[in-house]
């Protein structure tokens, strides 16, 4: 079937966008180069009724055509406290856009527009991601420059972040993480990185959030550690370790309770690096940090045992801070006697609790 062309109409002095008996045209296309602008993009890809979709928050769907449009803006972002959007550093898997979710003040919540993001694929919609980058003219409307199409990521697709918000009250944001689905068909520029954090810093963060009450709903609290994640089958079976590191600390923050003990954590920023760093949990009553795993395995314990060294470095009080790894099951004699040489605490899960809790104290 031909498709059909449609009078192309001005919008925002950059791309031509245009429609035809009210339904979407794909005249203005999504590739490598485009600048154009909210506006435009609305009208090609949403139809004559989405102008005022332009005006929204950075997550827009466009359902008329199985999209949905993520823009990145720098500057608003900083006005919002927002300091983690941008590419950051690479892993295993290549490259991820950190992108933070809506909702400049109070807790951010995983529904509403965020939840469609984080449901993108379930829900049918094209991930598309633009970046901010200049205007039409000035005074004009804001360029979006096109970075790629996307996906959140199937394993981790979201991280917790804490920042403040512009009346200065400290709140949760989800920074999503977002995978390109072409590397080569993607602009990855170095400039639209994360930016370096200016000083080093330690924010004490609260162990759980109380959610904001929905009318003749009562409010609930929600753990810091639990995660959306199912245990579907992913390369090294990653994301059923994730989930079963969450599961293995909210247990653990359970038993502290009944222990009539208070845990938090803290974000940790070191000056001139992209990464933030959240220990596991911070034993409050007992100045223990803890590191979680979800294998009991020696790779998992090594590396524990290196975080643990890295993040003692940044809290206060290092000298009397006792540090522990928390794993789920008991390990070998041998990977006992790493732990014990390095000077680290072992708490295992058990069928009735958790072994090695609470720590005993050093009587020198």
């Amino acid at each position: 079937m031909a498709r059909t062309r449609c009078s192309a109409r001005e919008s925002g002095g950059v791309s031509g966008a245009s429609y035809c008996g009210g339904m979407p045209s794909d005249d203005l296309e999504l590739k490598l180069g485009l600048e154009t602008t909210r506006t435009a993009l609305a009208v090609a890809f949403g139809g004559p009724e989405a102008h005022e979709r332009a005006s929204q928050a950075g997550i827009v769907p466009v359902r008329a055509s199985n999209k949905l449009f993520v823009f990145s803006d720098p500057h608003k972002s900083k006005q919002h406290g927002y300091n983690f959007d941008g590419w950051a550093e690479a892993d295993e898997a290549g490259a991820v856009f950190d992108y933070t979710g809506t909702g400049p003040v109070g807790h951010q919540v995983l529904t509403g527009l965020n939840g469609t993001l984080l449901n993108h694929v379930a829900q049918g919609l094209e991930l598309h991601l633009f970046i901010s980058d200049g205007y039409v003219k000035p005074g004009g409307a804001k360029l979006q420059r096109y970075v790629g199409q996307m996906t959140v990521d199937s394993v981790v697709p979201y991280t917790e972040r804490w920042d403040h918000d512009p009346q200065g009250t400290l709140r949760r944001v989800y920074v999503f993480r977002l995978r390109p689905v072409d590397p080569q068909q993607t602009d990855i520029r170095p400039d639209d990185s994360v930016q370096p954090a200016q000083e080093t810093s330690v924010l004490p963060i609260p162990a759980k959030v109380e959610e904001p009450a929905k009318p003749g709903v009562k409010s609930k609290k929600t753990e810091k550690h639990s995660t959306s994640q199912t245990t579907a089958t992913v390369a090294g079976g990653e994301r059923t370790v994730n989930r079963r590191e969450g599961q293995l600390v909210t247990a653990f923050e359970e038993h502290l309770e009944k222990a009539g003990h208070t845990y938090s954590s803290f974000q940790i920023t070191v000056a001139g690096e992209r990464t933030t760093l959240t220990p596991d949990l911070y034993d409050e009553t007992d100045h223990v940090l803890y590191e979680a795993k979800g294998l009991t395995t020696r790779p998992n314990i090594r590396m524990a045992i290196g975080q643990l060294a890295d993040y003692r470095r940044h809290l206060d009080k290092p000298e009397t801070l006792r540090v522990a790894v928390l794993l789920p099951s008991e390990p070998t004699p041998d990977e006992k006697a790493i732990l014990e040489a390095e000077g680290v605490a072992l708490v295992f899960q058990t069928d009735n609790g958790f072994a090695g809790f609470p720590l005993p104290v050093d009587p020198a």
